[in-house]
């Protein structure tokens, strides 16, 4: 049995998006694990830019799986399904903010309350850490976990995820000029903190992989399987 779904995994590991999706709702469950893998990163990244926190980005990730897995039928293909996706994940975090109590501060702009970066300082690298990828990969996360709320977001879809301006836009639910305004002010302040030479090791930011990643899909498949049994058990009565 677990050959067979390995072997239909590796057959449909080259579908586009949406054809996985067409698997998914002819039966083909674990095909909703092909697509899970795919975009575990973006997602994490997402949620984690809005909540900095990552067992919270977690959480929100394996909420926004199984909310797409229940309302599979209703993604219409008028966007793509990543940027449908990867907006549920937006949703389900801003939720997640909201119950914080920080909403206001993620919706303020810089018009409203100015360009800041509380608390924040530019570390001095010695010559030996400037020689050290991670260390720069450390700086670059600690730099875009110090941005304004307004700005975090953008930053990790359009840099680290390297999503276009017209679906960071979708996904945010802001309009293109925003988003270029918001991408711009973050740069001016990431620069303060070597952005530009932490640049090199921006893929590899905020790492979602290997075991975390095998996690959150099993976990997000047992909460699939138990909706199974929910909804068989409900057709019996």
């Amino acid at each position: 049995m677990a050959g067979d779904v390995t072997s239909k995994i590796a057959k449909y590991v080259r579908m586009t998006d949406e054809e996985a999706v067409a698997q998914v709702l002819t039966g083909e469950t674990e095909m909703f694990g092909v697509i899970m893998r795919r975009h575990n990163q973006r997602l994490y990244h997402v949620a984690r830019a809005i909540l900095r926190d990552d067992s919270q980005a977690e959480d929100v990730v394996q909420d926004a799986y199984v909310s797409a897995y229940e309302h599979l039928t209703q993604f219409a293909g008028r966007a793509k399904f990543s940027t449908w996706l990867t907006r549920i994940a937006v949703n389900e975090a801003l939720a997640q903010f909201r119950r914080s109590g920080r909403y206001e501060q993620l919706e303020s702009t810089s018009e409203e309350k100015g360009d800041r970066m509380d608390g924040f300082a530019s570390p001095m690298l010695n010559p030996e850490q400037q020689a050290s990828t991670s260390e720069m990969r450390r700086l670059l996360e600690r730099s875009i976990d110090a941005l304004p709320d307004a700005y975090r977001a953008v930053v990790m879809m359009r840099d680290v995820e390297e999503m276009n301006t017209i679906e960071t836009a979708q996904a945010l639910d802001l309009t293109e000029e925003n988003v270029k305004t918001r991408l711009c002010r973050a740069h001016k302040l990431l620069r303060r903190a070597f952005y530009l030479q932490a640049n090199a090791g921006r893929k590899e930011a905020f790492a979602f992989l290997g075991a975390s990643c095998d996690r959150l899909v099993k976990n997000v498949f047992a909460r699939i399987q138990w909706l199974q049994i929910r909804e068989r058990n409900a057709g019996v009565t």
